[in-house]
């Protein structure tokens, strides 16, 4: 049951505290009708309420590229999508796609604004937890300590992914005590373990609402810390003890749902396999406490025969897909998934009207549960109908998006229609879910040394791919699909590298992560050459010409902050 949804509206007010300036005249300075006193914030009601407004800004609150799903910071940017539509429409992706930004792009500080929103309003529960309310007990402070701590963490960590150094800033500093004079020279990655180490101390192994955090979730965060830091044998140590021991915050024991689809249904939501997961809630009477930006991304000008009816702006790329072909049950580790022998036939430039069909070769079924492909079953609304549901083929490419979907039978109930799109949907998003925390154990196994158990977490997952075969209404395969575990042993340290880079795309695709895989790996270079020379020659009025090279490694510090606190203050990034 999802017992912790976050009501934003009277949540911001409760966290908004006056500084009064002393004067003789005491008696005219009256308080705001609306707000709270800080005694009032200090209570128990009160530091709960300002907690619940720090988780609230987990999800971007509306700020469609700064949320932890990083559809465009990750996917877009990881080569597994594209931004499709019409070239003038949200353009400011544009340039974002094809590694063109500069630091005064429209979108450089999204991510950035919403992230130190959420660092303040952890910072200011951490700073009202230093002198709290007589109500409040020592128990009390360390759970609310842990979670504040946990949640700081969290935003740091998008930050350092992608802007690599940015402002540290804790409870201890405040505006007019420094704040604006803080640089941006100091390493993240120590305060974020840091944080995530003491949440490990004081959080319980459940929560009495599921949308808190629990211990599990801190070790498993903390570890994929440590795999963006190196740490491998640490990172070792949490993952071995999640996989053994760890369950959600509802007691549920870490596992796969068995069926690959269920993981993305809304009544299906804080499953076994959400580690961590934003809380979304439809029809609560404000789209706020909904699952926020993907409501342009769903499939164009479907009316009431598909989800959304808008816009667009999320299309799986040709060498996304093409890279589940599969070859006697396995991926094509050797990346010859774009060679003509081997790329899936798709309808591009063929209208809806006319004759497809379609690819007959063997692939992994996770691809239809990723991607909707003409022809093939598009949830429970109908056969994916190809051109008439893509807004600018063009640009975008001939495939739609298929995860946080919400389905026909989800109207109403987990979908809102209060707004002006009816893409708003009650369907969690999973920031860590259990089928990444295996592929990372996997890869900290490879590096430490034991290949073998990389390939058990491996085949773990491989095997729930295959028990996930999409079906028609008939019973019959919606493809030909042949997916297989991987059965002969794994040594050579290489090949199992490869095996679990290309695991972790098909598994957690569209899910935000593949450029920040690529960029710890060392191998975005690589990997985005290979997708251009592909995509931009299928796209070429949207791709063409476009070219990753190591300056994009980080987005670029906004603009507007260095202007706001001086070039002497932060530091850009290299080559911005």
């Amino acid at each position: 049951m999802k017992n912790f949804k976050l009501k934003i509206g009277a949540l911001l007010a409760s966290t908004v505290m006056m500084v009064a300036v002393s004067c003789s005249e005491e008696f005219l300075d009256i308080p705001p009708v609306g707000q709270l006193s800080e005694n009032q914030l200090k209570s128990l009601a009160g530091l709960d309420a300002s907690l619940i407004a720090a988780y609230s800004q987990v999800n971007g609150r509306g700020n469609r590229l700064g949320s932890p799903s990083n559809w465009v910071w990750g996917s877009i940017r990881g080569g597994e999508a594209n931004k499709g539509t019409d070239p003038g429409d949200f353009s400011t992706i544009n340039p974002i796609q094809r590694f063109e930004n500069n630091a005064a792009g429209g979108e450089m500080g999204s991510k950035y604004n919403v992230c130190y929103e959420g660092i303040a309003r952890a910072n200011n529960v951490l700073r009202l937890l230093k002198d709290p309310g007589s109500d409040v007990t020592p128990a009390d402070v360390k759970r609310l300590t842990a979670q504040a701590k946990f949640l700081r963490a969290h935003f740091y960590f998008e930050l350092a992914r992608d802007y690599n150094r940015t402002p540290y800033v804790d409870e201890n500093v405040d505006y007019g005590s420094g704040l604006e004079e803080v640089k941006n020279d100091k390493d993240l990655w120590p305060f974020i373990i840091k944080d995530l180490q003491d949440a490990i101390v004081d959080l319980p192994a459940t929560q009495p609402q599921v949308g808190r955090v629990n211990l599990w979730a801190a070790r498993a965060y903390l570890g994929k810390v440590y795999m963006y830091t190196k740490e491998y044998a640490k990172a070792k140590t949490e993952f071995d003890a999640v996989i053994k021991d760890g369950v959600t915050s509802n007691g549920k024991k870490y596992g796969l749902v068995p069926y690959y689809d269920d993981a993305f249904r809304a009544a299906n939501d804080n499953h076994e396999e959400s580690v961590w997961a934003y809380q979304a809630a439809a029809n609560t009477g404000s789209v706020a406490n909904a699952n926020p930006e993907f409501d342009l991304n769903f499939p164009y000008n479907t009316g009431p025969a598909g989800p959304g009816n808008c816009c667009g702006f999320f299309q799986p790329s040709f060498s996304f897909v093409n890279a589940f072909r599969t070859v006697n049950g396995l991926p094509l580790l050797n990346r010859t998934y774009n060679s003509p022998a081997n790329e899936v036939k798709s309808d591009m430039g063929i209208s809806s009207g006319a004759a497809f069909t379609p690819d007959a070769g063997t692939l992994d079924p996770r691809l239809d549960h990723t991607v909707g492909r003409r022809g093939i079953p598009y949830l429970d609304w109908q056969d994916h109908p190809g051109q008439a549901w893509i807004r600018n083929q063009p640009n975008a490419g001939p495939y739609s998006p298929k995860k946080y979907v919400y389905a026909r039978s989800e109207q109403g109930s987990f979908q809102d229609n209060s707004s002006w799109t009816p893409g708003y949907t009650g369907i969690n998003f999973m920031i860590i879910r259990f089928a990444d925390v295996l592929l990372l154990a996997a890869e900290a196994e490879i590096e430490v040394g034991s290949l073998e158990k990389a390939r058990e977490y491996v085949n773990r997952v491989r095997t729930r791919a295959i028990n996930s075969k999409l079906k028609r209404a008939d019973g019959s395969m919606a493809a030909n699909y042949d997916i297989k575990t991987y059965d002969a042993p794994w040594t050579d340290k290489a090949v199992a590298q490869s095996a679990v880079r290309m695991e972790r795309m098909l598994e957690l695709g569209m899910e935000g992560h593949r450029f920040y895989d690529l960029q710890r790996w060392g191998t975005a270079q690589v990997e985005l050459d290979y997708y251009f020379a592909y995509d931009a020659v299928k796209l070429p009025a949207a791709l063409g010409g476009a070219k990753y090279t190591s300056n994009y490694k980080w987005v670029p510090i906004p603009q507007d902050q260095i202007d706001l606190v001086g070039s002497d203050i932060l530091t850009q990034n290299p080559g911005f």
